[in-house]
């Protein structure tokens, strides 16, 4: 049997600093590939290119991919300031309404860093520009020196709600995890549960109350060393499954029941 497609959201950059393309980073196909089981398709986040309805009826599940471009505070109702630094509103106009359609669905979906605060924000929440500069909050964002195996080196402790999803999933209540990330939950939406906290209160771990489907969202970059790592294995694994199911069931919406 074909394995379940998952559509990894590309982000915009330049090849050699001038030539324009879509990019997923490869450690994300890796942990697509090897530790969900499910075939990696890297999608053009742009309308131009593709519609939501489209990218439903192509893939079994989504990987809702980090990126140096920030979500557009017009989607959450504030103005635009310097310490929002990039956007990308191309992307924004694909995965906030892919989010939304998926939750309603019951179509998987996994959200990472930036995807993270996509699943937020689509789902009626806020973000903060900065965290660093919050009183008590610590400098979450990627290192400026080192190799890529310092910069995703693990950094701080998440703490899981005792008996929650994310607790459940990884057989602990606490786990290390990297952090390379400058933004972060402000207001949750109104069906967000954050079930995990670094030690300064940053949401690191969110789902979407009464979600038909898996919408398991983290704010650190479990795809580096999927494979290795025993927190980003269960939870690429649980994301495959999710996957293989929405495709056994011929990709038919399984809708809320209540």
């Amino acid at each position: 049997m074909t394995r379940p497609v998952v559509g990894i959201i590309g982000n915009m950059s330049l090849l050699n600093d001038s030539y324009p393309v879509h990019a997923g980073g490869t450690m994300n196909s890796l942990a697509v590939a090897e530790v969900a089981g499910c075939i990696p398709l890297v999608i053009p986040a742009d309308p131009r290119f593709l519609s939501v309805e489209e990218l439903l009826e192509t893939c079994d599940g989504f990987l809702l991919t980090g990126g140096r471009p920030n979500v557009h505070p017009e989607e959450y109702g504030e103005e635009e300031t310097e310490a929002h630094g990039t956007f990308d509103r191309c992307r924004d106009a694909i995965t906030l309404p892919l989010v939304r359609a998926c939750v309603e669905r019951g179509q998987p979906f996994l959200g990472v860093c930036r995807g993270f605060q996509e699943v937020n924000v689509a789902m009626g929440g806020t973000l903060y520009p900065e965290i660093r500069e919050l009183p008590g909050r610590m400098n979450h964002r990627m290192p400026p020196d080192g190799t890529l195996d310092e910069k995703f080196a693990l950094r701080h402790a998440v703490r899981f709600t005792p008996g929650g999803v994310f607790a459940r999933l990884m057989g602990a209540e606490e786990v290390m995890t990297n952090t390379l990330h400058g933004q972060g939950i402000k207001t949750p939406g109104p069906r967000i549960v954050i079930d995990g906290h670094a030690a300064d209160g940053t949401p690191e771990a969110i789902y979407v109350r009464d979600a038909p489907g898996f919408t398991l969202s983290v704010q650190w970059h479990p795809e580096y060393n999927a494979a290795g790592d025993p927190v980003s294995r269960p939870l690429f694994t649980a994301f495959g499954e999710a996957a293989r199911a929405w495709k056994a069931r011929g990709r038919q919406p399984q809708l809320r029941t209540a």
